[in-house]
Protein backbone atom coordinates (compact mmCIF):
# COMPACT_ATOMS: atom_id res chain seq x y z
CA UNK A 1 0.00 0.00 0.00
CA UNK A 2 2.29 2.88 -1.16
CA UNK A 3 2.69 5.72 0.94
CA UNK A 4 3.31 3.84 4.07
CA UNK A 5 6.14 1.54 5.51
CA UNK A 6 7.46 -0.28 8.51
CA UNK A 7 10.68 -0.73 9.73
CA UNK A 8 12.34 -4.32 9.66
CA UNK A 9 13.58 -3.43 13.43
CA UNK A 10 10.29 -3.17 14.29
CA UNK A 11 8.84 -6.58 12.43
CA UNK A 12 12.00 -8.13 14.08
CA UNK A 13 10.78 -6.99 17.44
CA UNK A 14 6.76 -7.60 17.27
CA UNK A 15 7.44 -11.13 15.37
CA UNK A 16 10.53 -12.09 18.07
CA UNK A 17 12.93 -12.87 14.45
CA UNK A 18 16.40 -14.17 15.02
CA UNK A 19 18.86 -12.35 13.06
CA UNK A 20 21.17 -14.23 11.23
CA UNK A 21 22.34 -11.62 8.43
CA UNK A 22 21.80 -8.12 8.09
CA UNK A 23 23.44 -6.06 5.68
CA UNK A 24 23.04 -2.93 7.60
CA UNK A 25 21.07 -1.78 10.59
CA UNK A 26 17.87 -3.45 10.38
CA UNK A 27 15.75 0.42 11.72
CA UNK A 28 16.81 2.04 8.42
CA UNK A 29 15.32 -0.91 6.02
CA UNK A 30 11.96 0.07 5.24
CA UNK A 31 9.06 -2.31 3.73
CA UNK A 32 6.82 -0.98 2.05
CA UNK A 33 4.47 -4.34 0.70
CA UNK A 34 1.76 -5.66 3.34
CA UNK A 35 2.00 -8.75 1.02
CA UNK A 36 4.10 -11.71 1.27
CA UNK A 37 5.36 -14.63 -0.84
CA UNK A 38 6.25 -18.60 -0.14
CA UNK A 39 9.08 -18.61 -3.38
CA UNK A 40 8.42 -22.33 -4.53
CA UNK A 41 8.07 -21.13 -7.92
CA UNK A 42 10.80 -19.26 -7.84
CA UNK A 43 12.98 -21.67 -6.24
CA UNK A 44 11.94 -23.79 -9.47
CA UNK A 45 12.82 -20.89 -11.91
CA UNK A 46 9.67 -19.23 -12.38
CA UNK A 47 9.99 -15.17 -12.01
CA UNK A 48 7.45 -14.14 -14.23
CA UNK A 49 4.77 -13.14 -11.60
CA UNK A 50 7.56 -12.18 -8.51
CA UNK A 51 7.22 -9.43 -6.77
CA UNK A 52 10.78 -8.04 -5.58
CA UNK A 53 8.74 -6.06 -2.71
CA UNK A 54 7.36 -8.56 -0.98
CA UNK A 55 8.94 -10.32 2.40
CA UNK A 56 9.67 -14.37 1.49
CA UNK A 57 8.67 -16.85 3.72
CA UNK A 58 10.86 -20.30 3.45
CA UNK A 59 8.56 -23.08 4.95
CA UNK A 60 9.21 -26.92 5.10
CA UNK A 61 7.92 -27.48 1.78
CA UNK A 62 10.81 -24.55 0.42
CA UNK A 63 13.39 -25.65 2.43
CA UNK A 64 13.05 -29.51 1.63
CA UNK A 65 13.46 -28.64 -2.18
CA UNK A 66 16.29 -26.97 -1.73
CA UNK A 67 17.81 -29.55 0.45
CA UNK A 68 17.42 -32.39 -1.61
CA UNK A 69 19.34 -30.29 -4.93
CA UNK A 70 23.42 -31.13 -4.88
CA UNK A 71 25.17 -28.34 -3.52
CA UNK A 72 26.05 -26.92 -7.20
CA UNK A 73 22.33 -26.92 -7.84
CA UNK A 74 21.60 -24.99 -4.25
CA UNK A 75 24.44 -22.64 -4.95
CA UNK A 76 22.55 -21.88 -8.79
CA UNK A 77 19.28 -21.28 -7.06
CA UNK A 78 19.65 -19.94 -4.09
CA UNK A 79 21.99 -17.26 -6.26
CA UNK A 80 19.42 -16.64 -8.59
CA UNK A 81 16.65 -16.39 -6.08
CA UNK A 82 18.62 -14.10 -4.06
CA UNK A 83 20.32 -11.88 -6.99
CA UNK A 84 17.02 -10.37 -7.09
CA UNK A 85 17.41 -8.41 -3.69
CA UNK A 86 14.20 -9.24 -1.68
CA UNK A 87 13.36 -7.17 1.25
CA UNK A 88 13.62 -10.06 3.77
CA UNK A 89 13.81 -13.69 3.73
CA UNK A 90 12.47 -15.57 6.62
CA UNK A 91 13.46 -19.30 7.35
CA UNK A 92 10.30 -20.92 9.33
CA UNK A 93 10.36 -23.69 12.33
CA UNK A 94 13.69 -22.67 13.47
CA UNK A 95 15.53 -24.62 10.55
CA UNK A 96 19.65 -24.82 10.17
CA UNK A 97 20.80 -22.23 7.58
CA UNK A 98 21.68 -23.70 4.38
CA UNK A 99 25.57 -22.66 3.57
CA UNK A 100 24.70 -21.41 0.03
CA UNK A 101 21.71 -19.22 1.47
CA UNK A 102 23.71 -17.51 3.82
CA UNK A 103 26.44 -16.94 1.35
CA UNK A 104 23.90 -15.82 -1.11
CA UNK A 105 22.20 -12.74 1.57
CA UNK A 106 26.08 -12.03 2.18
CA UNK A 107 26.67 -11.61 -1.42
CA UNK A 108 23.82 -9.86 -2.80
CA UNK A 109 23.11 -7.65 1.25
CA UNK A 110 20.07 -9.15 1.90
CA UNK A 111 18.39 -9.41 5.13
CA UNK A 112 18.08 -13.04 6.37
CA UNK A 113 16.37 -13.92 9.56
CA UNK A 114 14.38 -17.19 11.31
CA UNK A 115 11.60 -17.79 12.98
CA UNK A 116 10.50 -20.80 15.53
CA UNK A 117 7.04 -20.70 14.29
CA UNK A 118 5.44 -22.49 11.95
CA UNK A 119 5.28 -21.34 8.96
CA UNK A 120 0.97 -21.08 8.50
CA UNK A 121 1.38 -19.46 12.07
CA UNK A 122 4.27 -17.10 10.78
CA UNK A 123 2.17 -15.82 7.85
CA UNK A 124 -1.36 -15.19 10.06
CA UNK A 125 0.95 -13.02 12.13
CA UNK A 126 2.73 -10.94 9.42
CA UNK A 127 0.14 -10.70 7.32
CA UNK A 128 -1.88 -9.49 9.81
CA UNK A 129 0.74 -7.13 11.44
CA UNK A 130 1.48 -5.76 8.00
CA UNK A 131 -2.56 -4.75 7.45
CA UNK A 132 -2.01 -2.93 10.77
CA UNK A 133 1.19 -1.26 9.75
CA UNK A 134 0.51 -0.68 6.50
CA UNK A 135 -2.83 0.44 5.85
CA UNK A 136 -4.54 3.66 4.70
CA UNK A 137 -5.20 5.72 7.03
CA UNK A 138 -6.07 9.20 7.80
CA UNK A 139 -6.91 11.78 10.72
CA UNK A 140 -9.75 13.11 12.18
CA UNK A 141 -10.56 15.94 15.01
CA UNK A 142 -12.44 13.84 17.57
CA UNK A 143 -12.33 11.27 20.78
CA UNK A 144 -12.11 7.87 20.59
CA UNK A 145 -13.63 5.75 23.59
CA UNK A 146 -14.20 1.97 23.91
CA UNK A 147 -17.77 1.49 25.95
CA UNK A 148 -18.95 -1.94 26.76
CA UNK A 149 -16.53 -3.60 24.28
CA UNK A 150 -18.09 -0.92 21.47
CA UNK A 151 -15.82 1.87 19.78
CA UNK A 152 -17.08 4.94 19.71
CA UNK A 153 -15.62 7.63 17.60
CA UNK A 154 -17.04 11.19 18.80
CA UNK A 155 -17.35 13.80 16.34
CA UNK A 156 -18.10 17.41 16.62
CA UNK A 157 -17.11 21.10 16.98
CA UNK A 158 -14.66 22.28 19.07
CA UNK A 159 -16.08 23.15 22.65
CA UNK A 160 -19.22 20.42 22.36
CA UNK A 161 -18.00 18.43 25.36
CA UNK A 162 -16.35 15.71 23.24
CA UNK A 163 -13.48 15.61 26.06
CA UNK A 164 -16.01 15.86 29.21
CA UNK A 165 -17.82 13.15 28.04
CA UNK A 166 -15.39 11.06 27.66
CA UNK A 167 -13.92 11.09 31.08
CA UNK A 168 -16.95 10.95 32.23
CA UNK A 169 -17.23 7.60 30.29
CA UNK A 170 -14.10 6.87 32.12
CA UNK A 171 -14.80 7.25 35.70
CA UNK A 172 -17.53 5.21 34.92
CA UNK A 173 -15.36 2.39 34.11
CA UNK A 174 -15.27 2.64 30.23
CA UNK A 175 -11.68 3.17 28.36
CA UNK A 176 -10.31 6.25 26.33
CA UNK A 177 -8.15 5.66 23.50
CA UNK A 178 -7.24 9.02 21.97
CA UNK A 179 -8.35 12.82 22.35
CA UNK A 180 -8.35 15.26 20.21
CA UNK A 181 -6.67 13.43 17.14
CA UNK A 182 -7.49 10.11 16.03
CA UNK A 183 -5.94 7.99 13.54
CA UNK A 184 -8.18 5.64 11.49
CA UNK A 185 -6.38 2.61 9.89
CA UNK A 186 -8.69 0.28 7.08
CA UNK A 187 -7.20 -2.85 7.81
CA UNK A 188 -9.51 -4.60 6.17
CA UNK A 189 -12.26 -4.21 3.81
CA UNK A 190 -15.46 -4.11 6.31
CA UNK A 191 -12.81 -2.72 9.62
CA UNK A 192 -11.74 0.55 10.64
CA UNK A 193 -9.25 0.16 13.96
CA UNK A 194 -8.38 3.70 15.62
CA UNK A 195 -5.60 4.72 17.48
CA UNK A 196 -3.66 8.07 19.09
CA UNK A 197 -0.72 9.65 17.79
CA UNK A 198 2.17 8.22 20.26
CA UNK A 199 3.34 12.11 21.57
CA UNK A 200 -0.13 13.08 22.79
CA UNK A 201 -1.28 9.41 24.05
CA UNK A 202 -3.24 9.50 27.10
CA UNK A 203 -3.90 12.87 27.34
CA UNK A 204 -6.78 15.29 27.21
CA UNK A 205 -7.62 18.65 27.33
CA UNK A 206 -10.35 19.67 29.48
CA UNK A 207 -11.40 23.49 29.03
CA UNK A 208 -10.47 25.22 32.94
CA UNK A 209 -8.37 22.73 33.88
CA UNK A 210 -5.93 21.91 30.93
CA UNK A 211 -4.22 19.04 30.50
CA UNK A 212 -4.34 15.76 32.10
CA UNK A 213 -2.66 12.57 32.12
CA UNK A 214 -5.53 9.64 31.95
CA UNK A 215 -3.73 6.77 32.44
CA UNK A 216 -1.66 8.59 35.64
CA UNK A 217 -4.98 9.60 36.93
CA UNK A 218 -7.46 7.30 36.31
CA UNK A 219 -5.05 3.97 36.17
CA UNK A 220 -3.98 1.80 33.35
CA UNK A 221 -7.92 -0.11 32.95
CA UNK A 222 -8.37 3.67 31.86
CA UNK A 223 -6.44 3.81 28.55
CA UNK A 224 -6.51 1.39 25.29
CA UNK A 225 -3.93 1.59 22.45
CA UNK A 226 -5.73 0.63 19.52
CA UNK A 227 -9.73 0.09 19.34
CA UNK A 228 -11.89 -1.15 16.33
CA UNK A 229 -14.94 1.34 15.10
CA UNK A 230 -18.15 -0.05 15.43
CA UNK A 231 -20.06 3.62 15.90
CA UNK A 232 -20.13 7.47 15.11
CA UNK A 233 -21.56 9.64 17.29
CA UNK A 234 -21.90 13.26 16.33
CA UNK A 235 -22.25 15.85 18.74
CA UNK A 236 -24.30 19.33 17.99
CA UNK A 237 -25.24 22.00 19.80
CA UNK A 238 -29.32 21.73 20.30
CA UNK A 239 -30.74 23.64 17.37
CA UNK A 240 -35.07 23.77 17.83
CA UNK A 241 -35.48 23.99 14.66
CA UNK A 242 -34.26 20.85 13.38
CA UNK A 243 -36.05 17.48 13.62
CA UNK A 244 -33.92 15.15 15.56
CA UNK A 245 -34.71 11.20 14.82
CA UNK A 246 -36.51 10.33 18.15
CA UNK A 247 -37.84 6.51 16.60
CA UNK A 248 -34.58 5.03 15.49
CA UNK A 249 -35.87 2.66 12.83
CA UNK A 250 -33.90 5.08 10.15
CA UNK A 251 -29.98 4.44 10.33
CA UNK A 252 -27.34 6.82 9.43
CA UNK A 253 -24.30 5.40 8.01
CA UNK A 254 -20.90 7.38 7.66
CA UNK A 255 -18.00 6.38 4.75
CA UNK A 256 -14.43 6.43 6.17
CA UNK A 257 -12.13 5.32 3.91
CA UNK A 258 -14.28 3.27 2.12
CA UNK A 259 -15.77 1.37 5.25
CA UNK A 260 -19.32 2.15 6.12
CA UNK A 261 -20.28 2.49 10.18
CA UNK A 262 -23.57 3.35 11.76
CA UNK A 263 -23.80 7.23 12.41
CA UNK A 264 -25.67 9.04 15.48
CA UNK A 265 -26.55 12.75 15.75
CA UNK A 266 -26.95 13.47 19.03
CA UNK A 267 -27.81 17.37 19.73
CA UNK A 268 -26.17 18.68 23.47
CA UNK A 269 -28.19 21.26 25.45
CA UNK A 270 -27.63 21.50 29.59
CA UNK A 271 -29.00 18.94 31.52
CA UNK A 272 -28.68 16.06 29.06
CA UNK A 273 -26.29 13.12 30.80
CA UNK A 274 -24.01 12.41 27.35
CA UNK A 275 -22.08 9.68 29.08
CA UNK A 276 -25.14 7.49 29.44
CA UNK A 277 -26.37 8.60 26.26
CA UNK A 278 -23.60 6.83 24.90
CA UNK A 279 -23.25 3.78 26.93
CA UNK A 280 -27.03 3.32 25.93
CA UNK A 281 -26.08 3.95 22.58
CA UNK A 282 -23.50 1.18 22.84
CA UNK A 283 -25.77 -1.33 23.91
CA UNK A 284 -28.31 -0.52 21.41
CA UNK A 285 -25.85 -1.07 18.23
CA UNK A 286 -24.60 -4.51 19.89
CA UNK A 287 -28.20 -5.08 19.78
CA UNK A 288 -28.60 -3.87 16.70
CA UNK A 289 -25.85 -6.11 15.14
CA UNK A 290 -27.09 -9.58 16.69
CA UNK A 291 -30.59 -9.23 15.25
CA UNK A 292 -32.63 -7.01 17.73
CA UNK A 293 -34.03 -3.63 17.10
CA UNK A 294 -36.38 -2.16 19.81
CA UNK A 295 -37.90 0.43 17.53
CA UNK A 296 -38.67 -2.70 14.96
CA UNK A 297 -40.16 -4.43 17.75
CA UNK A 298 -42.28 -1.21 18.81
CA UNK A 299 -43.57 -0.43 15.43
CA UNK A 300 -44.87 -4.12 14.56
CA UNK A 301 -46.54 -4.36 18.19
CA UNK A 302 -48.17 -1.30 17.25
CA UNK A 303 -49.55 -2.77 13.90
CA UNK A 304 -47.76 -0.16 12.23
CA UNK A 305 -45.31 -2.11 10.09
CA UNK A 306 -45.04 -5.91 9.12
CA UNK A 307 -41.86 -7.53 9.21
CA UNK A 308 -41.43 -7.32 5.46
CA UNK A 309 -42.29 -3.57 5.42
CA UNK A 310 -39.78 -3.13 8.49
CA UNK A 311 -37.27 -4.63 6.43
CA UNK A 312 -37.80 -1.79 3.66
CA UNK A 313 -37.25 0.59 5.87
CA UNK A 314 -34.58 -0.32 7.62
CA UNK A 315 -32.70 -2.80 5.73
CA UNK A 316 -29.67 -4.01 7.67
CA UNK A 317 -25.73 -3.68 6.36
Amino acid sequence: MAGFSVSLEKIKKELFLEEIHSPFDCAEMQIFSNEVNRPGLQFAGDYDHYDEKRIQIIGNAEYGYIEKLSSEQREKVLDSFMSHKPPLVVVARSKEIIPEMLDAAKKYGVFLMRTAEATSHFLAAIISFLNVELAPRITRHGVLVEVYGEGILILGESGVGKSETAIELVKRGHRLIADDAVEIRRVSAKTLVGTSPENIRHFVELRGIGIINVRQIFGMGAVKVTEKIDMVVNLEPWDNKKIYDRIGIESEKLDILGVTVESLTIPVRPGRNLAIILEVAAMSNRQKKMGYNAAEELMKQLGMVDDETVGDIAPRA
